[in-house]
């Protein structure tokens, strides 16, 4: 691993290379195309040519938009995790306009990205299952792609995903820095475990920007909006919101 990540000694943990982080962008490059490729071959099937350059355009500013939107904190935990601009938004989207597969691939694109721009690796298992499995798991928002009110849906089923695999990680990787109890109010105290202090931590951050962006979403002007842009994503004249 000494080619791609070096380990530091002081912090416990896995830096980057210049090679880590040129691999790492040649993947999420890679695994761009590749959903470019999927999609193009589903239109090809109806006789339709243009889909694999239209999807590109508008999976490439999803996922743009879903990084820069990361950078944007209204609160940040402190071992990682934080309540962002909706960036889960924009990489949910990706899978209601396009479907599952091509949602999970570019999900996992965008945790490769996330990668890039503020690694913490442990080790190799506890990236796999922060970048790879819980950014991924956004993807699963294109289970409901053509189901009345599928935003909406896919949005709450990516998000649990993605909590799913941060719990996981968290007991697994992280569960020995756990406290034993935690007071709020200074007068309620939780006695704590490591499942339980995943479960809350990871919880906290995750529950309070869903609630933000399902309010949002939720506006007449906004859903409106999304239905347009979903029309305009796949070239359809009508579409289910």
């Amino acid at each position: 691993m000494n080619f791609f990540a070096t380990f530091d000694p002081d912090e416990g943990t896995y830096l980057l290379t210049t090679a880590g982080y040129t691999a790492l962008a040649i993947l999420a490059l890679a695994l761009l195309l590749l959903a470019s490729f999927i999609g193009g071959k589903k239109r090809e099937k109806k006789g339709k040519s243009d889909f694999s350059t239209r999807q590109l355009v508008f999976c490439s500013t999803a996922l743009a938009l879903g990084v820069i939107t990361s950078m944007i904190k209204f609160w940040e935990m402190p071992m990682g995790g934080s309540v962002t601009l909706f960036s889960m938004l924009f990489i949910s989207l990706i899978g209601y306009w396009y479907g599952v597969r091509i949602g999970l691939v570019t999900a996992v694109a965008y945790g490769v990205l996330q990668l890039i721009l503020g690694p913490y690796i442990i080790s190799a298992p506890q990236l796999i299952f922060d970048y790879i499995f819980a950014f991924g798991a956004l993807g699963l928002s294109g289970l409901f792609s053509n189901k009345k009110n599928g935003l909406v849906k896919g949005y709450l089923l990516a998000v649990l995903g993605r909590y799913f695999f941060a719990f996981l990680s968290g007991v697994i990787f992280f569960g020995m820095w756990a406290p034993e109890s935690f007071t709020f109010f200074e007068k309620f105290t939780i006695p704590l475990n490591p499942y339980t202090y995943s479960l809350l931590y990871n919880g906290m951050y995750l529950a309070a920007e869903v609630i933000l962006t399902i309010i949002f979403i939720s506006l007449p002007h906004v859903k409106s909006a999304m239905v347009r842009v979903r029309t305009m994503a796949i070239n359809e004249t009508s579409t289910n919101s």
